[in-house]
């Protein structure tokens, strides 16, 4: 069984890796590779964000009744990563090592703790609470964040 749980841990742990990448390649000053990991790690950001945004979070909303709780700071908190990649683009941009590793110690905290409150509080309640259609949502989750690593 392919649980909501299992899926999105799994595709946090796959940014995570490419994030490091995009720092290292800043820290060593050779801006072509972290220009590649930079586009590639915000494409797999934003699918996921996308991914929970249109599939998982309406599903567990309808299913819950739960409007206001978790899925609406998770929202909230999508958008300040997506603020901080702007700035992290700005700051590759410009070649600006210093500013690039500011701005991206604040994301990887900032997805340090989502990722905690996804994984330990909002992945098992959408487990709990959509039971009954977890199979068919966790190959739609699957599905769109394959098509995000091709």
């Amino acid at each position: 069984m392919s649980r909501i749980g299992q899926i999105l841990p799994h595709h946090h742990r796959h940014c995570d890796v490419i994030f490091t990448a995009a720092e290292k390649s800043a820290q060593r000053g050779n801006w072509t590779e972290c220009d590649a990991a930079c586009e590639q790690f915000s494409r797999q950001l934003l699918a996921h964000f996308d991914a929970e945004e249109s599939l998982l979070f309406p599903a567990f909303e309808s299913a819950s009744g739960m409007r206001e709780g978790p899925t609406q700071v998770m929202r909230l908190e999508h958008g300040q990563m997506r603020q901080l990649l702007g700035q992290l683009g700005a700051a590759r941009l410009a070649r600006d090592a210093e500013t690039f590793a500011g701005v991206a110690e604040t994301l990887l905290i900032l997805m340090q703790q989502h990722n905690m409150k996804e994984e330990n509080i909002l992945y098992p309640m959408c487990d709990r609470v959509l039971e009954a259609q977890t199979e068919q949502l966790a190959a739609q989750l699957q599905a769109r964040l394959e098509l995000e690593n091709a």
